[in-house]
């Protein structure tokens, strides 16, 4: 585990503090949970971004060979 120092806004320390302590887990748990949802949070930020980018790189193709096949049923 790794030993961190930070500052925190006055209103974000005091929001925390009782919040850990109406949950009876200490502030350095809190903090942890709070962390690693957050991370959790913007990886999925991340993903939806890089879907989204590679869906549109992919989009032409796609729309490319719908217009084949139409080409191909109107020959049938």
């Amino acid at each position: 585990m790794k030993k961190l120092s930070m500052k925190l806004d006055d209103d974000i320390f005091q929001e925390a503090e009782e919040i850990a302590s109406e949950m009876q887990i200490a502030r350095n748990r809190y903090i942890n949970e709070a962390v690693r949802v957050y991370n959790l949070y913007y990886k999925r930020r991340m993903l939806k971004k890089q879907l989204a980018k590679e869906s549109n790189l992919t989009k032409e193709d796609s729309l490319g060979i719908l217009k084949e096949f139409e080409k191909l049923i109107g020959e049938v």
